[in-house]
């Protein structure tokens, strides 16, 4: 896999109260692309930090309904990776660049 198609998966952190918790058990959540497969988010993950994946949960979230002058409209949905590190193993991604 090149480096433009690891970076087309993996779009970004997903940062919230419940990714931080996941983080001190080795698991760590992304924003991937709608079209990536878990073998894709493993090998985006292994090449791009050098660990060991373990497991791979894909999650797809519907964009919440919101009203804007009186027009319904909704949010952008996600679908988000919940990647589990072999033991020892953690990844910084709160890193600056």
């Amino acid at each position: 896999m090149n480096n433009e198609r690891i970076l087309d998966t993996l779009r970004a952190p997903h940062i919230s109260e419940k990714s931080a918790r996941l983080a001190e058990h080795n698991q760590y959540v992304f924003v991937v692309a709608p079209t990536a497969t878990k073998a894709d988010v493993r090998v985006a993950v292994e090449k791009m930090f050098d660990v060991k994946v373990e497991q791979v949960n894909l999650v797809n979230t519907k964009g919440k309904v919101k009203s804007f002058r009186f027009r319904a409209g909704s949010r952008q949905g996600k679908r988000k990776a919940y990647v589990r590190l072999a033991d020892g193993q953690t990844i910084d991604v709160s890193a600056k660049a």
